[in-house]
């Protein structure tokens, strides 16, 4: 049986891929779309959700507008990576599509309470939208099969020298979602930046004759700066998209189930702290550890046999 899953999205340009795969894996039954400010504000966030659900042909999926900053910080948009319009100047066709006359957190609600099996609840974005929810609605946890999210690390940041992007930007509701009681699935950057499609393969995407596949090439171009020197360079990730292949083939990956929790202040702010310790340590000892949640942690990858996944999926072999 598909999974049913529903991806909260703050469409930038790994988002986008993330939507296409969900759309196209048979595997997956794609419930509906949340989104909120994050690589972009949210009426831009809304917008490419819709143009790229018409990229990839997608069926009728309610999209609706959530969050348009964190529950107390002012929003920072990604612009640097993602480009002034989310997508990396990666133009998509006007859509006819209406994003739904509810707020996303009822949306969510919705869409949770009235399946018939539980539902997975991918956040690829910053998780203010679940905070929301999880703390409007709590009963919704009871239909969650769990919740994965594209965030944190086990080692270092790219927001800051230990914070990851999304987790930073909203660490309250990240702290909130590992709180809830949800079991959890934590794809961060440890995997995440290892699952790339090559230069060669993008780039004849991108030139090819078919619309979707010069879409996700062009998508996959996207260049950023990477270093103090400002040069951008290609790096070809999946991004998001891989956090959605997790969900299809998790023996691709290494998890293991440690104790997390999310920094709150100074400057480790947004940091996923995780204990990869084997023994009991003197803050456990001495009743200083305070509160932790154990959370699936991905910690290795199968980098090609995800990126494979990923094109196979949408029937791009170039």
């Amino acid at each position: 049986m598909s999974v049913p899953v529903i991806l909260d999205v703050d469409t930038g340009v790994d988002d986008a891929l993330a939507i296409m795969f969900a759309v196209r894996h048979p595997g997956l039954d794609l419930l509906g779309i949340s989104c909120v400010a994050g690589n972009a504000p949210l009426p831009q966030v809304v917008d490419n959700t819709l143009r790229v659900l018409d990229a990839v042909g997608a069926p009728d999926v309610p999209v609706a507008a959530g969050a348009p900053r964190p529950l107390i910080e002012a929003p920072r948009e990604a612009r640097h990576v993602h480009g002034a319009d989310g997508l990396g100047g990666v133009v998509l066709p006007a859509t006819a599509r209406q994003p739904e006359p509810v707020a996303a957190v009822e949306l969510l609600r919705r869409l949770i309470l009235g399946h018939d099996r539980p539902v997975t609840l991918v956040a690829l974005a910053p998780q203010t939208n679940l905070a929301l929810l999880l703390r409007t609605y709590p009963e919704v946890a009871s239909n969650l099969e769990r919740i994965v999210f594209m965030g944190g690390s086990a080692s270092v940041g790219n927001a800051t020298a230990v914070a990851e992007f999304n987790v930073w930007h909203d660490p309250e509701a990240a702290a909130i979602v590992l709180d809830s009681g949800v079991p959890a699935y934590m794809y961060g950057l440890d995997v995440f930046n290892r699952v790339a499609v090559d230069h060669d393969t993008a780039w004849a995407l991108e030139h090819g004759d078919d619309a979707l596949g010069r879409a996700v090439g062009a998508l996959l171009g996207n260049r950023v700066v990477l270093s103090e020197d400002e040069r951008a360079e290609y790096t070809g990730l999946i991004g998001d998209a891989g956090a959605v292949c997790s969900i299809v083939d998790p023996l691709a990956l290494r998890t293991e189930v440690r104790p997390v929790r999310v920094e709150l202040a100074g400057y480790g702010r947004g940091q996923t702290l995780v204990d990869r310790r084997d023994f009991s340590g003197e803050d456990m000892v001495h009743g200083l550890a305070g509160e932790w949640t154990r959370v699936e942690v991905a910690l290795d990858v199968d980098a090609q046999r995800i990126a494979r996944l990923f094109l196979d999926t949408l029937g791009l072999t170039a």
